[in-house]
């Protein structure tokens, strides 16, 4: 199976369960961009629950832009409030020392486009997994995908995902289990093992 979907801001679980599960994958940029999904968000389990991290985008509803056209919004400091509530979600999680610094680039990098920040993003996971996938990218868009699984729904927000496998989660004696965060949330609490339980959720 060969899939396609969105590249987002530290992919949620499902969309690395429909990656690792695929044969190679192929990237949707020449779509047009939508404002309220996971192209510029994604959500960690903080303190008092689920917490939205958004990056900040210049993007009006009037014109319509492509997807690699949209800009960040780099006047707020935005990447430095991300990783503020990534150490203070995660500093307690059994994994969270192991990985940041192989992450930081990702907090210290200048990006001008949302997709170029999601792209390297993507990068810098597979190296903290130790996983390789085979890649590519959409050169036209197709409404309806030949040869392909379309996994590009998945990038909604109100897109339903099956229940996952409950695992640790820092703060679960509080909150409970919060399924389909971010990839982080999975990594920081699971570590090596975050292969292995991806390769056994079904979507």
């Amino acid at each position: 199976m060969d899939c396609l979907i969105h590249p987002t801001y530290f992919p949620n679980i499902a969309h690395f369960v429909a990656m690792v599960n695929s044969n190679s994958v192929c990237f949707e940029v020449c779509d047009n961009y939508q404002k309220q999904s996971f192209r510029n968000r994604t959500e960690i389990y903080g303190a008092n629950g689920k917490l939205a991290l958004t990056v900040p985008v210049s993007y009006t509803q009037k014109n319509r832009q492509l997807y690699k056209d949209v800009k960040i919004a780099n006047d707020d400091n935005w990447q430095q409030l991300h990783l503020k509530s990534l150490q203070s979600a995660y500093s307690m999680s059994p994994f969270f020392e192991f990985y940041i610094d192989d992450l930081m680039p990702l907090f210290e990098k200048r990006f001008d486009y949302i997709l170029d920040l999601n792209l390297y993003c993507f990068e810098m996971l597979l190296e903290c997994l130790q996983m390789n996938l085979v890649t590519s990218k959409t050169k036209s868009y197709e409404k309806e995908p030949v040869g392909k699984t379309d996994f590009r729904p998945l990038v909604m927000r109100n897109h339903k995902v099956n229940t996952l496998e409950t695992y640790t989660q820092v703060f679960t004696e509080k909150h409970g289990f919060i399924p389909n965060l971010s990839i982080l949330d999975l990594l920081f609490n699971e570590g090596p093992n975050t292969e292995l339980y991806l390769k056994r959720q079904k979507l």
